[in-house]
């Protein structure tokens, strides 16, 4: 299994090293799996709303939208449609315990190699597609890239950066992750009348990333980790004093084979993770991946333009109104990045849970009383009004539940289950994306306005999980975790018995 090292705090050593341009470099390369991901989460939504788009493909759609009675809610309810867009994460759903072997036994370079090769393959199929089964494998092929993607791209920037900016580059994966919406949210606005072919534009234009992940993943190297994990000894130690720019790295060279020979001691860590002393890790990892896809998030993201057409907003007005819950989406995860550290993981999670929830609830009251099924679309003030709301909850979910669903999973987990740990994270993110993604415009259509209450009833749940059952992490060194953490709790203690767990296992 890979081990990974992960900066403690307080009591772990501070390592020689230097932020080097290759390490930027690395990191910047490596990071265009996240802008990949976040390109193909927020095309989709876009194209989908372009005519030319659903003549070709969904020509039921595009005659159900041009209806002059038309249902407001459910002129983009369509399985196939939803398929288009769903399909992707039910294929990185599969791909991400794929890759989690293939990051362990070959590297984390590698995978990431091979991701960049199934983004290639999903953009030439999905921006040449002549019917939706072509393009449906297209997104089938882009969803491989994610879930290999996915698993190398954070593990890669944990383990190449300098201890002392690891927490933040975690965050940066996800802020890239938000790039990529936002790019995707501006191609659409100019491809949109672009005809006949805007849509092959705002597809195709994403070979350019995957193009530059292909070519620049030769160029990075090898994490330190990763090679003396596969017995790369004296290598791993020539990589390690390239990226820190000294030849003093004994001291970290030695954390790191300390930690992979603790990390080989358990020769079946998903068995470790099923025991009760693991449980508390692994339902908040499995619970904060569930809670973020139901706070609707994805289901905004995906479908901004379709939402925004269907409160009265014309179809350049609706990819315009989208590229600004983009931005929102960037800066506050940057602001994210800033607190995380400062104010707390607990803090940051409940104030959003308030925030989102009242924006939920006035959207879901708004759309009640001022859209039916059938007639007038809102007043031109309602329909600003909702996306100031919508922009509202894009902040409050980019500075705590998209990131931090991320974060905590990596710093909670010991070391001898984390690999298998995160991938359990992964796939179930994935696999709840994809729920809601092929459920949202059915849910649509039947709940109407009644959605947005649905998704303010999770948030509900979401933060009385975080008030009772969720400890802040914010400073606890990762190895002293259990202690100060896990068995302090009033209702996790139960589960941790103290000959079930390492606690001297050195983490740095």
């Amino acid at each position: 299994m890979p081990a990974v090292v992960v900066s403690g705090s307080g009591e772990n050593p501070e390592f020689e090293g230097r932020i080097t341009v290759y390490v930027t470099v690395c990191v910047i390369i490596a990071a265009f799996g996240g802008l990949m991901f976040g390109y193909d989460v927020g095309i989709s939504g876009g194209i989908t709303s372009m005519d030319d788009f659903l003549k070709k493909f969904f020509p039921v759609v595009y005659k159900k939208k041009q209806h002059a009675h038309e249902n407001n809610y459910c002129k983009y309810d369509n399985q196939s449609l939803q398929l288009f867009t769903s399909s992707l994460y039910i294929a990185a759903l599969i791909a991400s315990f794929v890759a989690s072997k293939v990051c362990s036994k070959a590297g984390r370079k590698p995978t990431v190699q091979i991701a960049s090769i199934f983004f290639l393959i999903g953009v030439v199929l999905t921006a040449g597609g002549f019917n939706v089964e072509m393009i449906i494998f297209g997104r089938i092929f882009l969803g491989f890239g994610v879930g290999f993607a996915n698993q190398a791209v954070p593990l890669f920037l944990s383990e190449i950066a300098p201890t002392n900016i690891r927490g933040a580059l975690n965050i940066s994966f996800q802020l890239f992750t938000t790039i990529g919406i936002l790019l995707s949210n501006l191609v659409n606005y100019f491809t949109a009348n672009i005809r006949p072919h805007g849509w092959r534009i705002s597809l195709g234009i994403a070979g350019i990333p995957a193009s530059m992940l292909c070519v620049g993943s030769i160029l990075i190297c090898e994490t330190p980790t990763s090679l003396i994990e596969r017995h790369k000894v004296e290598k791993g130690r020539k990589v390690l004093r390239k990226i820190r720019g000294v030849e003093n790295v004994d001291d970290e060279f030695d954390s790191i084979v300390h930690a992979c020979e603790m990390a080989r001691q358990v020769k079946d860590p998903f068995r470790q993770l099923m025991k009760p002393v693991s449980r508390p890790p692994l339902v908040i990892a499995i619970c904060l991946q569930i809670f973020q896809q139901f706070t609707g998030i994805n289901a905004v993201m995906f479908y901004a333009p379709v939402l925004f057409q269907t409160v009265g907003f014309g179809n350049d007005a609706a990819l315009l109104s989208s590229v600004i819950t983009g931005l929102v989406n960037v800066f506050s995860t940057i602001i994210s990045i800033y607190l995380v550290d400062k104010a707390g993981r607990r803090i940051l999670l409940l104030e959003a849970c308030v925030q989102m929830l009242i924006s939920q609830v006035i959207i879901g009251i708004i759309l009640f009383k001022g859209l039916k099924a059938t007639g007038a679309n809102l007043s031109k003030g309602e329909a600003i009004f909702v996306v100031v709301l919508v922009c509202t909850f894009v902040m409050g979910f980019a500075w705590s539940w998209g990131p931090l669903c991320w974060l905590i999973p990596s710093e909670t987990f010991p070391l001898e289950t984390r690999s298998v740990g995160f991938a359990f994270a992964v796939s179930t993110n994935m696999l709840f994306t994809f729920v809601i993604a092929q459920a949202f415009l059915s849910m649509l259509c039947k709940m109407q306005a009644g959605i947005f209450f649905f998704f303010a009833a999770w948030i509900i749940i979401m933060g009385v999980f975080t008030w009772f059952l969720l400890p802040e992490t914010k400073g606890v060194p990762v190895d002293s975790m259990v202690d100060k953490v896990w068995k302090q709790h009033w209702f996790w203690c139960s589960f941790v018995a103290e000959d079930e767990y390492r606690t001297d296992v050195k983490v740095v």
